[in-house]
């Protein structure tokens, strides 16, 4: 997506700004301010995490058009992230394939005929000037497209065709930014900047999941199946000491991470368990070897998400940088302490009380962020290394205890 919008995104997005300024010129594709919506789709493609984020907006969107139907629009690869939350129905969530570029095409030409099919009227783009979702939105055939918008801000071009442009504020969480952009559906006509409400007169709630007994048993299963000497009256303590590849600086080192484990099971009442997927099962095999203790159970690669919500609830605390499994841990009452760095906690918080906030507060932080499309050019997380074991681990056994 990253190459589709650097190489050809801009010169799409200009001929859509083109294509749509004449349409306007001759009457046509116009966005029908005062007409509330029928049929949304809120477009978030690759970010597992905001799919949780998102949820207060989605609620909004219900309390303001109690009859329109909401539709999702993401990767496929993060469908169940959107079953987990369960707040558009299964059927109206839409899935595009990006395991290469054929089948990001092919998914693309399918989701231009769905859109039609399902008479979609109104986009609302979350993803901050991303121009294969721009386009996206425009190609759905919607009237009203709802997005981040540059303004007067350069290099952030995403063509001139969304119908709703919202400023995009980096000092308010990111779920308040996505309720704006619901907001600017019933914003008065020639309203600029968009949107004029208060940030915080919505509160930012997530709902809690708990598991049932059969979950809770099978994920006690798996974890007597590594060691059996683990009961439930032990301390269940949770490690994911991973992060997306694509901002892989987001990671508090590897080695620290080992420290801590190590120092929490002087404590033998402490069982850890290090959560991932197959491919991060290296990271797991290293805090093994660095720690020697049959307490250090290695569940990357067995659990589903749903089962990982399951071993949320069954834990007694997530120690997790800033990545997806945090926002996922929100859906629970499990107490989590987070990394961050060159992201801020600010605007990318978990929507929970029940958090610890890990944050050096560097002048250079963050450093990644919508204005670089999440891109950085550090090459020394300083920021994350610089965060003391002693420091988390007292944390820890604080909320432990």
């Amino acid at each position: 997506m990253r190459r589709i919008d650097t190489w050809i995104g801009m010169p799409i997005c200009f001929s859509l700004t083109i294509l749509y300024k004449l349409q306007r010129l001759i009457g046509l594709k116009s966005p029908k301010h005062n007409k509330a919506p029928k049929n949304i789709l809120i477009i978030e493609l690759a970010e597992m995490g905001s799919t949780v984020l998102a949820y207060p907006a989605i609620k909004k969107l219900k309390r303001m058009y109690p009859n329109c139907k909401i539709s999702f629009l993401l990767f496929k690869h993060i469908r169940e992230s959107m079953d987990i939350i369960d707040a558009v129905p299964k059927e109206n969530v839409f899935t595009i394939n990006s395991k290469n570029v054929f089948t990001l095409a092919i998914d693309t030409l399918k989701f231009m005929w769905i859109s039609r099919n399902k008479k979609i009227d109104t986009t609302i783009n979350l993803e901050m000037f991303a121009r294969f979702s721009t386009i996206l939105g425009y190609l759905s055939g919607a009237r009203k497209r709802v997005g981040f918008y540059g303004y007067d801000q350069e290099g952030l071009y995403i063509g001139n065709f969304l119908t709703h442009k919202v400023i995009y504020n980096p000092h308010i969480h990111t779920a308040q930014s996505f309720i704006a952009l619901a907001e600017s559906l019933q914003a008065s006509k020639g309203q600029i900047p968009l949107v004029k409400v208060p940030a915080d007169k919505e509160k930012l709630e997530v709902p809690k999941i708990n598991s049932d007994k059969k979950g809770k048993e099978r994920i006690w299963s798996i974890l007597k199946n590594i060691n059996p000497a683990i009961k439930q009256s032990n301390k269940l303590v949770l490690v994911n000491p991973n992060a997306s590849k694509l901002i892989s600086i987001r990671k508090w080192p590897l080695e620290s991470y080992a420290r801590l484990v190590k120092k929490l099971l002087l404590d033998k009442n402490v069982y850890v368990a290090i959560t991932g997927v197959e491919s991060e099962k290296p990271d797991a095999g290293y805090i093994y070897n660095f720690v020697k203790d049959k307490r250090v159970l290695d569940l990357t690669g067995k659990t589903t998400l749903r089962e990982l919500l399951d071993l949320f609830n069954v834990g007694n605390i997530l120690i997790t940088n800033d990545s997806g499994p945090a926002h996922f841990a929100s859906l629970t009452k499990i107490p989590i302490v987070v990394f961050f760095g060159p992201e801020t906690p600010r605007l990318y918080k978990p929507l929970t009380d029940n958090c610890a906030v890990m944050y050096s507060n560097y002048a250079c932080s963050p450093c990644v962020s919508a204005y670089n499309q999440r891109l950085s050019s550090c090459n020394n997380n300083m920021c994350l290394k610089i965060l003391d074991v002693e420091k988390v681990y007292s944390a820890v056994k604080k909320i432990l205890n």
